[in-house]
């Protein structure tokens, strides 16, 4: 009973030795210094913020970048727009390398063919969609095409 008694007092007086050991090691009071919270909080924080209506935005608005525009070659553009057609000459369209059916086109003058390329055309001939239905194409590129298509088609 008394090494038991023994044993029970050195293992209290280990433990309150550890306490007090661990208490000043670890500065158990840190945590609420300002400072630290300060250091926390910009850890953590998230890096950006929207800004709702009304609401002033935290950081500076950056302008978008202008989106960078290639000029398309004739034979891109045939590709991506005009070939949809003037492979197998749906509406009219008059067939890549098929001289015959481009000649009364061509006898019209260059002029009218711009201007039915960008601005379309519905007659007799067929139907022509304004810059082959990709309005994004701008009148140089469409023009390109014609050029391309008008080579392409020569005898």
């Amino acid at each position: 009973m008394v090494v038991l008694a023994i044993l029970v007092g050195i293992s209290v007086l280990i433990y309150l030795i550890s306490a007090d050991l661990s208490a000043g090691s670890q500065q158990q009071y840190i945590s609420q210094d300002a400072e630290y919270q300060k250091q926390i909080k910009s850890r953590i924080s998230p890096v950006g913020r929207v800004a709702l209506p009304g609401e002033s935005a935290i950081a500076e608005t950056v302008a978008a970048p202008e989106p960078v525009k290639a000029e398309l070659t004739g034979a891109q553009v045939y590709n991506n727009a005009c070939g949809a057609c003037h492979t197998n000459g749906i509406g009219g369209a008059p067939r890549l390398g098929d001289a015959a059916a481009w000649e009364p086109r061509v006898a019209q003058g260059l002029e009218i063919l711009r201007e039915h390329a960008i601005n379309g055309y519905q007659g007799s001939a067929g139907y022509m969609p304004a810059k082959g239905g990709n309005l994004g194409l701008s009148d140089e590129e469409v023009y390109r095409s014609i050029d391309y298509m008008i080579a392409e088609s020569q005898p």
